[in-house]
Order: structure tokens, then sequence, then C-alpha cells
């Protein structure tokens, strides 16, 4: 299998760094919880079981699980996940590569899948439709991915291997459609107030509609 992007780029050592970098944002006054309040929103405010795909330091599930949802988390990086778990360690991490086939169990269905990080541009190179598929698969029917990621080297912060590809929006909703997934609203931000026009950053939601069994 070809090596992912962010662990070659990042050494898999990125955790503290990256903690501490968003800690720093935080005591400056920055807003860190846009995305969890937009999925948030999208799920009426009911609590909700919703996965964080690349999870990171935990900064929207924690905000999520804050906001009363049952929230599990899954990255590759080990280096995120412990300052996530050490954020909050009451909370469900898993150290998880999404693209390892049936590396991804839950035990119960899920109203949504968030993946707030560059999660798509960053997968390991020929495993993007796996990934969406194993992202799919838990959601019952009606359930949520929410995704924004960056387009072009100026919406993704480090530079990417010279031979990898940033891939586009038509191979992620193709990606989505194979896996029984319909768009039904993309934007330009995480607040949700401005419509995807083109450009290097859309947030996309697409629902789940097909028949298939749902998890358990």
């Amino acid at each position: 299998m070809a090596v992912n992007p962010w662990l070659a780029v990042t050494g898999g050592t990125a955790g503290p760094g990256y903690a501490a970098r968003f800690a720093a944002l935080e005591a400056a006054g920055e807003d860190l919880h846009g995305e969890a309040r937009r999925v948030h929103a999208l799920l009426g405010g009911r609590p909700s079981a919703v996965l964080d795909a690349g999870c990171g330091t935990g900064r929207v599930g924690i905000h999520l699980a804050r906001l009363g949802h049952h929230v599990v988390g899954a990255d590759l990086d080990a280096s995120m996940l412990d300052e996530a778990r050490a954020a909050a360690p009451d909370l469900d991490w898993r150290l998880v590569d999404l693209a390892e086939p049936g590396a991804l169990y839950l035990d119960h269905p899920l109203d949504a899948v968030v993946a707030a990080g560059n999660l798509w541009p960053l997968l390991t190179p020929g495993t993007h439709a796996d990934v969406v598929a194993a992202l799919a698969r838990p959601l019952r029917r009606g359930g949520l991915l929410v995704a924004g990621f960056g387009l072009d080297d100026e919406h993704v912060p480090f530079t990417l291997p010279d031979d990898v590809a940033f891939p586009g929006l038509d191979d992620y909703d193709a990606a989505c459609a194979a896996a029984g997934l319909v768009l039904t609203d993309r934007t330009a931000d995480w607040a949700g107030e401005e419509p995807y026009t083109g450009g290097g950053y859309a947030v996309s939601v697409h629902t789940r509609t097909d028949p298939r069994e749902e998890a358990p």
C-alpha cells in the first residue's frame, strides 16, 4: 500500500505541536468550535451517535460531547490521539487506519460522521473510495456524512509529497454516491451560510438514502 501523506509529512509526531497551536489560538480568543456547532445544528440539537473521523487531537469530538452527543474518535496518528486522550480521557478514542478493511468496528449505528480535518485529501492514495464506503457503512438511513476539506495547497496547511495530487469534489461525490450517499448541502465554510460556488475549500453534507441493511 502507498504511504499515507499525513504520516509521510509529519512522521507521526505532530500531536504535541498541533495541540499547542490550537491552545494558543483559543487563548487568543479564536472560535474553534464552528465545525461542532454545524454538526450539532444539522442533527437538530438532539443527542446523537457521532464518529469524528480523522479526529486528531479531539477538538471537534470533545466539543460535540460537551453538546450532548455520544462520540467516537478515530485517527491513524498515535501522537494526535495521545493529546485527545489527555484532554478527554473518558471519550472513546481509537487508533484506526480507516483504509484498512474492517478496521472500524462499531456496535451501534451512527447518526453522523464528521470529517473536519482535511481527511479526504490526506487519505492514502488509492483508498479514497474505500474509506468513504467504510464511513457510510455504519450510518443509519438518513444519517449524515459532513466533511470539510481543502482542494488546493492554499487550503491544506502543509505541503503534500510531490507525487500526491489533491483529489477533487467530483471524486468525492462519486465515492459518496457509490457508498449510497446523496449530496444535500455544500457550503464554502463551516458556518453554513455561504453556498459553495467554487474555490479551494468546501464543506459537504451527504445523506445516506440507500436501503442497505444498517449497522446493528
